[in-house]
């Protein structure tokens, strides 16, 4: 009896470490975002305690204060420039750090000072004010007594990459056009006991190559027949070998010891053929369990590793400039519900996560399309509004929604629309072409839903547009419309 119960306290004190290390991002790009007092409850339901902001947004601290729960706030990109003035950088920490540094106030660890500046594809856009702007916010900090407050970057893993001739994570090192930069930032992080903190997604790799084996993306033992070798090192997934790059990349500029936070990690569940929930629980059964047993990578082995999931809601306005993926990044729905089993202690007893609580929804109402239309000369225009304004990334090809005819795809965008407006009536016309409907439209695998109310949510009532234009998800829904209704 003795024995087991050792056995069951080390298990216990095992688990506790990986719970501590694990984080969510918590992103609010939504047309009905969940109040901010019900997503802190639902981190609190479900243990967990770090959560990475992506703004400073004074309803979410709030909510917040006295939860114990550890915090990264953010500066986003566009406020970058500003923040090259001291006496601009000193204000900000005033307002959005200093004033809730109390007993029971909010436990704020780190402050994000933007968020993957130096994508390749920002063409050095904020490449300039970067720095400066980390220099004045950490220095800002400790003039006011928040050294204890890390300021970090939150990068893609773009900053750094092995060259085409010898693609092995020990000749990691920082992008050429921004070397430089990376050594001032990496030596600036080290005197100030800042991490490095970068996101890694496994996924974006086998979205970006038809040719990318699919096992590399996942933590399966056994299951990658061609392993990358590097000195003796037998590489199984993409994620050790991003991740070892980016070790060896900090190696070259002298600092490869400096702490390494994963700022963003995750995996999509809808809007292309390889964002499932399937994929998903596997990606995460396989992550967590690495978490929990402290594994490491192989140039940092048997390390604690602190990681923040992305994400933790759906966000149904996120640009989908990179891939209509991109607003089902989330463990949960929209909503708070979950949709899959998930085990956060990485001890694989996979249980569906506590959803949100008082949660209010629109009435069961649903705006489809009208079977007794006359006209559908106007069909694909409307259907092009809609998707300008709502979000129809689940009917593109190998989504949740791409089997329906076009009768159903012209009633999920008019619904998706009507929901986003609220249910107004005036919402559900469409020139004739659409009818409110109390029986649900939802097939096997597609899911027509009902918007938070706003009492549940932040929403104003007022419409807010997807960022960015008409994304490439609502163009092919635009297409399949038009052709299949000349077919049905």
């Amino acid at each position: 009896m003795l024995a087991w119960l050792c056995v069951l306290l080390a298990v216990a004190a095992a688990a506790v470490p990986a719970a501590e290390a694990l984080g969510m991002n918590w992103g609010t790009q939504a047309t009905h975002p969940l109040a901010p007092k019900i997503v802190v409850q639902m981190l609190k339901d479900n243990g967990v305690n770090k959560v990475k902001l992506f703004d400073a947004d004074q309803g979410t601290l709030s909510a917040l204060a006295g939860t114990d729960i550890e915090v990264m706030v953010a500066i986003p990109n566009v406020l970058l420039d500003v923040m090259t003035d001291y006496d601009t950088a000193r204000d900000w920490v005033r307002h959005n750090v200093s004033r809730y540094h109390f007993d029971g106030g909010v436990k704020i660890k780190y402050v994000a000072v933007g968020n993957e500046p130096f994508l390749a594809s920002y063409n050095g856009t904020f490449d300039k004010v970067t720095f400066p702007a980390l220099q004045n916010i950490q220095n800002a900090l400790n003039d006011a007594g928040l050294s204890d407050v890390k300021a970090t970057v939150p990068l893609n893993a773009d900053v750094y990459n092995s060259p085409a001739d010898n693609p092995v994570p020990s000749a990691g090192r920082f992008r050429k056009d921004i070397t430089d930069l990376m050594t001032q930032m990496v030596q600036f992080l080290a005197n100030n006991s800042a991490p490095f903190t970068v996101n890694i997604y496994p996924y974006l790799s086998l979205y970006l190559s038809d040719d990318f084996p699919v096992d590399f993306a996942f933590f399966d033992e056994g299951a990658v027949a061609r392993p990358v070798l590097d000195n003796g090192i037998a590489y199984t997934n993409v994620f050790d070998a991003n991740f070892d790059t980016l070790v060896s990349s900090l190696k070259a500029v002298g600092h490869g010891d400096l702490p390494i936070v994963i700022g963003e990690v995750g995996w999509p569940t809808d809007g292309d053929k390889h964002a499932t929930a399937v994929y998903a629980q596997r990606f995460y059964n396989g992550l967590l369990a690495r978490l929990a047993a402290h594994k490491g990578t192989p140039l940092r082995p048997n390390q604690y590793m602190e990681v923040y999931l992305f994400g933790l809601l759906d966000e149904d306005i996120k640009s989908v400039a990179p891939g209509a993926f991109e607003r089902h990044w989330g463990i949960l729905r929209f909503d708070g519900q979950p949709k899959f089993p998930i085990d956060l202690t990485g001890q694989g007893q996979n249980t569906m996560l506590v959803p949100a609580k008082d949660v209010e929804y629109l009435p069961r109402t649903w705006c489809v399309y009208n079977s007794n239309a006359k006209d559908t000369s106007k069909l694909a225009e409307n259907v092009n509004f809609a998707c300008t304004f709502a979000d129809c990334t689940a009917l593109g090809y190998g989504s949740t929604c791409a089997g329906m005819d076009a009768i159903g795809n012209a009633s999920y965008a008019f619904n998706a629309y009507f929901q986003v407006q609220n249910q107004r009536d005036e919402a559900c016309d469409f020139q004739a072409l659409a009818v409110p409907t109390q029986t649900d439209p939802s097939t096997a695998t597609c899911n027509f839903t009902i918007q938070i109310a706003a009492a549940s949510s932040t929403s104003t009532g007022q419409r807010r547009t997807p960022a960015g234009p008409l994304g490439a998800a609502a163009l092919l829904v635009l297409a399949l419309v038009q052709l299949l209704f000349m077919l049905h």
